[in-house]
């Protein structure tokens, strides 16, 4: 069985920029497993067993997510949110090493590279390290996605934050991309914001309208090999 790994900085992220993608490789038989390295609430001002109380609810809304869409059971690093800077980058790079060593997957999608959250930044320098090219290597190819309120918030001297060149049409899976981001009810902002399901769903419809489709998701071609 084919199989894809995602690995993101928070749970959440998975759905933001991949759910379509995601319910549109189920479809066609893959097995898939997302990897979490952050553990998406500790950098909040709330007092330590709040804090608690929220991780494991995050991480059972996670859990909850996979289970629904039939993928493989998540694993979760637990690293610090917002913090992935204070964890040894060697450390980040084991962990997902190991994770991709388990489960051997073909594709990996993970975090554009000029996202303003560092998180997101060096989730993707751990994954770049991780597959680094070997003779050994089963992964052939890795696609970058963008996250509503990170990607386009990167207001930087980089010319183009996100230039996507691979687009997935999810116009049949659009609605249930809205129906799983509702379990994460906590997270979703109020339109306008780009992180609102109003606004997740005209950046999809936009997505669309550059390939001709009523809805996709954008992704870079980080790496592909046939």
């Amino acid at each position: 069985m084919k199989k894809i790994m995602l690995v993101a900085a928070h749970p959440d992220d998975e759905l933001l920029g991949s759910a379509g993608t995601l319910l549109f490789y189920k479809k066609k038989g893959y097995n898939i497993k997302i990897i979490f390295l952050s553990d998406g609430q500790s950098s909040r001002n709330i007092n330590k067993n709040k804090k608690k109380f929220l991780i494991k609810k995050r991480k059972s809304q996670a859990k909850k997510i996979s289970k629904l869409c039939k993928f493989t059971e998540p694993a979760f690093a637990e690293f610090p949110d917002n913090r992935l800077d204070t964890i040894p980058m060697l450390t980040i790079i084991k962990f997902v090493e190991n994770e991709i060593k388990k489960f051997k997957p073909t594709i990996i999608i993970t975090h554009n590279e000029n996202d303003l959250n560092i998180d997101h930044k060096l989730t993707f320098k751990a994954v770049v390290t991780a597959t680094r090219p070997s003779t050994k290597t089963f992964v052939k190819s890795i696609y970058c996605f963008e996250t509503p309120s990170s990607t386009e918030n990167n207001f930087s001297k980089i010319k183009v934050n996100f230039n996507p060149n691979l687009y997935f049409d999810i116009s049949k899976f659009i609605d249930q991309k809205i129906k799983l981001l509702k379990i994460y009810k906590d997270e979703i902002k109020s339109y306008p914001h780009s992180r609102s399901l109003e606004g997740i769903k005209v950046l999809a419809k936009y997505r669309g309208t550059q390939i001709g489709v009523k809805y996709a998701e954008a992704f870079y071609i980080l790496r592909e090999l046939y």
